[in-house]
């Protein structure tokens, strides 16, 4: 004999909630940022990349490695060689990390490969080679989005979201895009100015805050 037991129906608006915190769950699981050791008071960040870590159309004294050591109380090594593509910049790493002996890699390359419309995975390939040499000495990583150029102030180019995600990197998408994006915060076409250079640096700081690494 089988007994049927009827539960009785729950409101539809007790769907709907149970629907909307089952989904935001789901959404903070997938958005979870990739933590980091807390820096040392002492620690050295090794900002690498090309004309906007140099900080072209400003000067490196405005740059946004030169703002972010003002916020974050750390020191940042400014290691931005302007027009270098990821190629380039894979050549020079290990020596660089050798020579300042870095707590924590800010990655900021892709932009002139783009420009120069290089193939997306040989770009990908060399940044997750870079990834893995730092890695490997010890120090971790935070990838900075650069958009494609033509299209500024939309988004960070995809090829930075796969990486992160697959490598499971932190990732500051959205500062240089937005800046690149107005007018009023550009030096040139390509590069910001001074304030441009600071929202950089306040974006990479909120980042590094949420990480874990300040």
């Amino acid at each position: 004999m089988v007994v049927r037991v009827s539960l009785p129906a729950m409101p539809r608006s007790s769907l709907t909630f149970i629907a909307v915190v089952m989904l935001l769950c789901a959404l903070a699981g997938c958005s979870r940022e990739p933590q980091l050791s807390p820096l040392a008071d002492d620690a050295v960040i090794l900002a690498f990349g090309d004309s906007l870590t140099y900080g072209t159309g400003a000067g490196a004294e405005l740059s946004y490695p030169a703002v972010l050591e003002q916020l974050s109380g750390r020191r940042v090594i400014n290691a931005g060689v302007p027009g270098e593509e990821t190629a380039a910049g894979l050549e020079r790493l290990a020596a660089t990390l050798e020579e300042h002996q870095p707590q924590l890699l800010l990655l900021c390359l892709g932009g002139n490969d783009m420009l120069r419309k290089r193939d997306t995975a040989e770009i990908m390939r060399n940044l997750e080679e870079m990834v893995a040499i730092s890695r490997a000495q010890g120090v971790p990583v935070v990838l900075l989005g650069v958009p494609r150029p033509a299209i500024f102030g939309l988004d960070s180019a995809p090829l930075y979201y796969e990486l992160a995600e697959r490598l499971q990197l932190p990732l500051e998408a959205e500062a240089i895009p937005d800046v690149l994006g107005d007018n009023a915060l550009k030096s040139d076409p390509i590069h910001p100015n001074a304030a441009g250079y600071r929202l950089i640096a306040e974006g990479i700081y909120r980042k590094l805050r949420a990480s874990g690494a300040l």
